[in-house]
């Protein structure tokens, strides 16, 4: 089975001091919450109102029925009624317009923060990461945040507030036992609704880790489409992913079973609690100590409260689920980078004049050292090539110079800087890179070469596919510059691809150019027009290339041969031949290979 990374940042337990990293967004529209505070308590004290109106205009209708033939309407009390319950709805609606803003400003800096903190960590934690099951958090996290920005304050709050208010008007107006049953009744259901909520947070959890996983997996096959469709592997991958459907519907199943037994006992709490309310107001009816309009005050009050209450456990519910998703959000959020900017370091613009590794030792995993006390300098101008067998470390010498990673000893120097002094966006502004393996975004080739240089100019834009020695395929195609490449670039060749790649790197104007592998892959025609284009390059920058083919780099100022991750030969191509050493022996290797598919060509 095709193993699978896995994206895993652990929740913490559920913690309420999660929502003090809130406060800060919701304090940048300090007017807007309090004007959005002050409509709350407006609509609360008209919803609690709302009863004792409804009361009056039911006494006033029993007794004109009662003292007269005729009908009189209370028409003061009908239109306050009309207006308060006008104002209920009003004050409310007025709130969350005032309220929406604070949380979608939110939702918009906590989303940008993520993005921003994503872009921060080492490439360690992105080539470990799953996008898929990543990017469901970030959503599930920053939709939390407006969850419970806007539950916590308008719906736990102000339902809290009107309990009080209820349960402190029957003990002033009525029997003490109506505030007992109220209070008892609505303890029984937070107590209930909490404890079960708890219970069921579990299978929450799993919920939204096998829709992560299934998520993960889906994209993963996808991205990989081409592969899956050479090796014919459909079945295989739909089966694997019914797999994670699988346990994304039994996580699915718990939940809403759990549910089920939340949902049944929080209804039994509240028809107990009613039932009761009800026989008590309607014995007082029945002994003349309570009117018809008290037996309605009190039934209102009770649908006025449970009603919020029911909705309550439904926001505490959902609120626990959103808790699991923002800490989640957050746990990613306090991932700490292993590279980092120095503090306090100065902008620096670096000329690119040498770069020197000095004794440099490093490896991925302690127990497989992979560069070992390697020592060398590139000068201004320079074109510099790194050999050897694969395995040996050469592309790892790219990963250092851009401080992808840290030596774990020896020091490497850029200008007579060393890397760990310099910001590491002056860094990389100082070199450009054409790697092995080119990505292209899914856009214009326009663009595609524009992203070495965002604020690059058209012409320039053109000036660099031209160097590319792209200008000829441009020509070729329908729209142009304008084509669109397809997703990573795959509308386009490998040799193609590699091309963009160098004017991309081109139009950067970077002072170093590093070419990590940039033909390996290609056949001689398109590596003839690669090896055009690198040397017309080389000719105005400093070049470190590394190389997998001998002859691309016959040219080179100097070759650096790395074997088992040391440097064990130095110098010009010719003077290496005669040494007779390990870049001869892959010389004639390879010359042999190049003769054996030369004749098999020609038999063929």
């Amino acid at each position: 089975m095709r193993p699978q990374t896995r994206y895993d940042v652990d929740a913490p337990p559920l913690r309420w001091q999660t929502l003090t990293r809130l406060i800060p967004y919701m304090l940048e529209f300090r007017g807007r919450m309090i004007w959005a505070m002050i409509f709350l308590l407006l609509a609360k004290l008209a919803s609690v109102g709302l009863p004792f109106v409804l009361k009056h205009l039911v006494d006033g209708l029993d007794r004109s029925v009662v003292e007269s033939p005729l009908l009189t309407l209370p028409l003061g009390l009908l239109l306050a009624y009309g207006a308060v319950r006008f104002g209920t709805v009003l004050f409310a609606e007025v709130r969350d317009t005032l309220f929406g803003r604070v949380t979608e400003r939110a939702m918009r800096r906590v989303g940008l923060k993520v993005f921003e903190h994503l872009h921060r960590l080492d490439l360690d934690f992105h080539l470990n990461r799953n996008t898929g099951g990543l990017f469901r958090d970030i959503e599930r996290g920053v939709s939390g945040v407006s969850f419970l920005m806007r539950f916590m304050v308008f719906n736990i709050l102000p339902t809290l507030l009107e309990i009080a208010l209820v349960i402190f008007l029957l003990l002033r107006e009525y029997s003490g036992w109506f505030a007992l049953i109220t209070t008892v009744s609505i303890a029984a259901y937070v107590w209930f609704s909490i404890a079960a909520t708890e219970w069921r947070t579990e299978f929450v959890r799993e919920a939204n880790q096998a829709d992560s996983s299934s998520n993960t997996r889906a994209l993963d096959s996808l991205l990989n489409y081409e592969t899956v469709k050479v090796f014919g592997n459909e079945g295989y991958e739909s089966s694997a992913y019914d797999q994670e459907l699988e346990k994304w519907e039994t996580a699915r199943r718990k939940n809403r079973l759990s549910l089920f037994v939340l949902n049944a006992g929080q209804a039994l709490i509240v028809a107990l609690g009613m039932t009761a309310m009800m026989v008590l107001a309607g014995m007082q009816v029945v002994d003349e100590r309570m009117t018809l309009g008290d037996f309605v005050l009190i039934n209102a009050f009770m649908m006025q409260l449970f009603i919020p209450l029911n909705f309550l456990g439904f926001v505490y519910r959902e609120m626990k689920g959103s808790m699991v998703n923002i800490e989640r959000m957050f746990a990613l959020m306090d991932q700490q980078a292993a590279i980092t900017d120095p503090p306090n370091a100065p902008a620096r613009t670096l000329p690119g004049q040498d770069i020197r590794f000095d004794e440099v030792s490093f490896a991925y995993r302690s127990e497989r050292p992979l560069l070992k006390a390697v020592s060398f300098s590139i000068k201004a101008g320079e074109k510099v090539a790194v050999v050897g067998p694969s395995g040996s470390g050469k592309s790892t010498l790219v990963k250092l110079l851009f401080r992808f990673y840290d030596p774990q000893q020896g020091e490497i120097t850029f200008d007579g800087h060393p890397l760990t002094s310099l910001r590491l966006q002056d860094l990389r502004r100082a070199i450009s890179v054409v790697p092995q393996d080119t990505v292209l975004f899914n856009t214009s080739i326009l663009e595609n070469v524009r992203y070495g240089r965002v604020e690059a100019s058209n012409e320039a834009v053109r000036e660099a596919l031209r160097m590319a020695n792209l200008e000829t395929f441009i020509e070729k195609l329908p729209e142009g510059e304008n084509t669109l490449v397809g997703e990573r670039g795959l509308k386009l060749s490998g040799g193609e691809k590699q091309r963009v790649a160098i004017a991309r790197a081109i139009l950067k104007g970077a002072p170093i150019m590093v070419f990590d592998e940039a033909t390996s892959s290609l056949d001689s025609l398109s590596e003839g027009a690669i090896l055009e284009a690198i040397r017309r390059v080389s000719q105005q920058h400093t070049s470190l290339v590394i190389a997998h083919r001998l002859s691309t780099i016959v040219d080179a100022d100097r070759i650096l041969v790395l074997k088992d991750g040391e440097l064990v030969e130095q110098g010009r191509h010719a003077d290496l031949l005669k040494v007779q050493g390990t870049y001869y022996d892959l010389w004639q290797t390879q010359q042999k290979e190049a003769q054996k598919a030369q004749s098999g060509g020609e038999i063929g």
